[in-house]
């Protein structure tokens, strides 16, 4: 039935360092674009803060990365924020965090764990069913105007595709499973920049159909390293992030010129992983 929506649920992975407009902006822009197409309807948002093991320079404490995380979308009725990525010991690659998320909807099992997270199929098709396959159970009041399975995007800025390009920062098998099984939602100012990246990649040309473009016209050039900046420097940051983040990173004293040397000289989780992979 081609009247059919898709149900979408965006799945923001990054530091959040702090968390700024801009991010919450991501969503509403993202959201705004699916039901402008009229073929998506997007449920759900996720914010998923990375954990410590990342040992990003200047990355503070998760566990004040999603407190803010959690200030911030205190008043939004579908963007919430899930601490299971912060809370592994181990860095995650963001395919593991879109596995478990794609799973976790498939199955709101409390006790899912990683490990249930298995590479999907495409979607739209259909598996053979087994045999002793039981069809899942229609649930009640479900809109007949929904596809079932709800399909989860990697929502994401320019700078978060074109770091596709960095050696060694992604796993090529990942980018493809990324692109192929999920899709990406990339939110970008300068429109033009992110085609041609996408145009100069064979892997995310042969997959463009589920790279979703949203163009940024009211620009928000707000980011999480010019807000520290600014707090090093004791300048006002307020309007920038919500006032509740303020309060608490002032409260907290949570930014400072110390804060901005954690990890320094120590190599990014990804870049340590994968040149250990391809020694091996």
């Amino acid at each position: 039935d081609p009247d059919k929506k898709t149900e979408v649920v965006l799945l923001a992975c990054g530091s959040f360092n702090p968390i700024t407009n801009m991010h919450l902006r991501l969503f509403e822009l993202a959201k705004d674009y699916f039901h402008e197409t009229g073929k998506y309807k997007v449920i759900k948002g996720i914010i998923s803060p990375v954990g410590d093991a990342y040992k990003k320079k200047g990355l503070i404490s998760a566990n004040h990365r999603v407190t803010m995380a959690k200030l911030a979308t205190k008043n939004s009725d579908w963007v919430e924020v899930d601490d299971w990525e912060s809370s592994q010991s181990e860095w995650l690659e963001t395919l593991k965090v879109l596995r478990y998320h794609h799973q976790k909807l498939l199955c709101p099992d409390p006790t899912n764990s990683l490990q249930n997270a298995i590479p999907l199929t495409k979607p739209g098709r259909k598996r053979k069913q087994e045999p002793n396959r039981h069809d899942p159970v229609k649930k009640k009041n479900q809109n007949p105007d929904i596809k079932s399975v709800p399909q989860v995007k990697l929502l994401c800025g320019s700078d978060m595709l074109e770091s596709f390009g960095i050696p060694n920062l992604w796993k090529l098998e990942d980018i493809t499973e990324i692109v192929e099984n999920h899709g990406l939602v990339c939110i970008s100012r300068a429109g033009n920049s992110v085609q041609k990246f996408i145009y100069e990649s064979d892997i995310l040309w042969r997959h463009k159909n589920n790279i979703h473009l949203v163009e940024e016209w009211i620009t928000n050039d707000i980011s999480s390293t010019k807000i520290r900046r600014a707090l090093r420097r004791g300048q006002s940051i307020r309007y920038l992030v919500p006032d509740v983040v303020q309060a608490y990173i002032e409260k907290n004293n949570l930014y400072s010129p110390e804060s901005e040397d954690r990890n320094a000289g120590v190599v990014l989780a990804p870049l340590q992983k994968h040149a250990s992979d391809s020694k091996n």
